[in-house]
């Protein structure tokens, strides 16, 4: 299994979706947790559920049986249990424009963009003894992201390693 992560607006759903059309086994886990009964108490404040992550990585286990790659899309990938983790990213401008359209609130926008800009999953997933590659999905279409993911999982994931995207420029505009 493989993690596709990263803030929220970076670009997990549009890519998952390139690769399932390319026939790959992608696991939405908004719709997984839903399914499998596993959001647990709202927190209100911050717009989101709490997930208890022991029962998420059990619920996966069909998962673990199947042939061939399984990508897990979700900003909670990463703190699954998997071979690989591909954290997406987004330059903070654009990845605000995006939020906005999606109507989040100007608190949520900028919660995430900071999230962002301090490499919050970034640093989650390099914490983890799983191999990680960190893909800028800026300006870059599905497909082109798409393409990238499959040479990693194919063996050239060098030119991907963390630490090639620095948003800290920015930390003046967000905070």
């Amino acid at each position: 299994m493989i993690a596709i992560t990263g803030t929220p607006g970076v670009g997990k759903t549009s890519v998952s979706a390139e690769l399932r059309s390319r026939g790959y086994k992608v696991v939405d886990m908004n719709d997984h947790l839903r399914k499998h009964g596993l959001l647990g108490e709202r927190d209100e404040g911050r717009d989101t559920y709490n997930v208890d992550m022991e029962a998420l990585n059990d619920s996966l286990e069909e998962y673990r049986e199947e042939e061939g790659f399984v990508f897990l899309d979700s900003h909670l990938a990463h703190e699954c249990d998997c071979s690989r983790i591909l954290v997406l990213r987004c330059d903070p401008h654009i990845l605000a424009k995006r939020l906005e359209a999606r109507g989040y609130s100007p608190e949520k926008v900028r919660e995430n963009v900071q999230a962002e800009v301090l490499d919050v999953i970034l640093c989650e997933a390099t914490d983890s003894d799983i191999p990680v590659n960190e893909i800028d999905c800026s300006r870059g279409t599905a497909s082109e992201v798409a393409d990238i993911i499959e040479r990693i999982i194919k063996g050239k994931a060098d030119i991907y390693r963390p630490g090639n995207i620095d948003w800290s420029g920015e930390m003046e505009e967000w905070f």
